[in-house]
């Protein structure tokens, strides 16, 4: 016992020593440097270095949020996300289920004062542990909700599809420039590590200028019932549900908007497409030559793909729109040979990624890498796809009609978020 006191007692006078003291204790006890703990990297020059260690805000300086809607994407995915998040706390939750709210409010430590029904948002305005509502609900009922949360003077994070039409995206918009508060659309790929990667693949122009693009998001559906599969509530079947990841990540791939579309819609004859279409196809074309081909349905085995092929190689990123299993296979020549290379990333959890975000918009009052704009421009662009394949014809795009900044590139888009670190 005595010998290990004095052990410890001599490394950490080694550590108050500072660098010129013992370099070697540092190594292993770190330093504080503008506000976190730092590490020289102990690895050899043919292994990655290690990542930083985490430096969260303290409980109380983390932006508070309400999440809405408590059904599978909140309590899978979301409500567990925070968990990692640094910036952002979970501060009170909304439900229409009064016993599934209060069972996971006692999960997550939610005091049972912060637990509102759908019709609790004059309660909520007043709680000052919330800055922020996240709307997790069916697509439907997005308009009602941003509008409700920015009456109540809240930031919002909402879930894609923004809405079930242009005109409701452009009311969500008004609303929240009218109350003053931010709003960001869940872009969840755009956060994520290693869409990220390919973004800036394409971008640097390593491989020379992209040509073609296929993007492939499939699964199969079972349940008629399911909300999905009503147009009053998903303003849609596969296209707004997860064709949306091809067409928006297509368009964040160069930052240029298309010029025009082709499409095709296919539905089998079952009850499950009564009111919702089943495949959708449709071929963007942009203004650097670039062609997308996208494909999206309910009624095919799981794919989620993405890939680039550029004049000096190729980018294939499989399970692109998943949620986890990320795989980056890269493609070129070396010398006489083809090369394939597979470029591996630190895992992170997207969700976490994109809330962390929003909370540094509200903390530092920075516009969005994915504001409203972002999505009601896809909004426009699915009505158009919509409009090439009851027509059969091209259908010409105009310029966003609403941009968050100039230039060529990302118009509907705010500044680059940050490292995953």
């Amino acid at each position: 016992m005595l010998a290990g006191g004095a052990t410890l007692a001599a490394m950490g006078t080694a550590e108050a020593a500072g660098p010129s003291g013992s370099s070697g204790a540092q190594v292993d006890t770190g330093r504080v440097e503008n506000g976190r703990v730092t590490f020289p990297n102990w690895r050899g020059p043919s292994d990655r270095p290690s990542a930083p260690p985490p430096a969260p805000l303290p409980p109380d300086k983390r932006v508070g949020f309400a999440v809405v809607g408590l059904g599978r994407l909140s309590l899978e995915e979301l409500l567990p996300a925070f968990g990692q998040t640094r910036k952002a706390r979970l501060a009170a939750l909304m439900s229409g289920t009064p016993d599934k709210a209060r069972l996971v409010a006692a999960q997550y430590g939610v005091r049972p004062e912060a637990v509102y029904g759908y019709d609790g948002w004059d309660a909520l305005a007043k709680n000052p542990d919330v800055q922020a509502v996240y709307i997790v609900t069916p697509n439907g009922l997005h308009r009602d909700h941003v509008l409700a949360a920015a009456g109540a003077g809240k930031h919002v994070l909402c879930e894609k599809p923004m809405a079930n039409s242009a005109a409701e995206a452009r009311a969500m918009i008004d609303a929240c420039a009218t109350a003053g508060v931010k709003l960001m659309i869940a872009y969840r790929c755009q956060y994520e590590p290693y869409n990220r990667e390919v973004v800036k693949l394409v971008r640097s122009g390593r491989y020379g200028r992209a040509k073609l693009v296929e993007a492939v998001n499939t699964q199969t559906m079972s349940l008629p019932e399911q909300w999905r599969m009503r147009q009053a509530l998903a303003g849609g079947g596969a296209l707004p549900d997860i064709g949306l990841y091809c067409l928006n990540g297509v368009r964040a791939l160069t930052g240029e908007e298309p010029v025009s579309v082709q499409a095709q819609i296919q539905s089998a004859d079952d009850p499950l497409y009564r009111e919702v279409e089943e495949t959708v196809a449709f071929t963007l074309r942009f203004p650097s030559g670039l062609i997308a081909q996208c494909a999206t349905s309910y009624g095919t085995h799981e794919t989620r793909s993405l890939k680039v092929q550029a004049e000096g190689g190729g980018i294939d990123l499989q399970n692109a729109f998943a949620y986890e299993g990320q795989r980056l296979i890269l493609h070129h020549r070396e010398g006489r040979a083809e090369a394939r290379e597979e470029r591996a990333l630190a895992a992170h959890d997207q969700f976490a990624l994109e809330i962390d975000h929003m909370a540094s918009c509200i903390l530092e009052n920075r516009t969005p890498r994915t504001p409203g704009e972002e999505g009601l421009q896809d909004q426009i662009l699915m009505e158009a796809i919509y409009e090439a394949a009851r027509t059969g014809a091209t259908v010409a795009l105009k310029p966003p009609e609403r941009t968050v900044q100039k230039g060529p590139l990302d118009v509907t888009r705010g500044p680059e978020p940050e490292e995953a670190g």
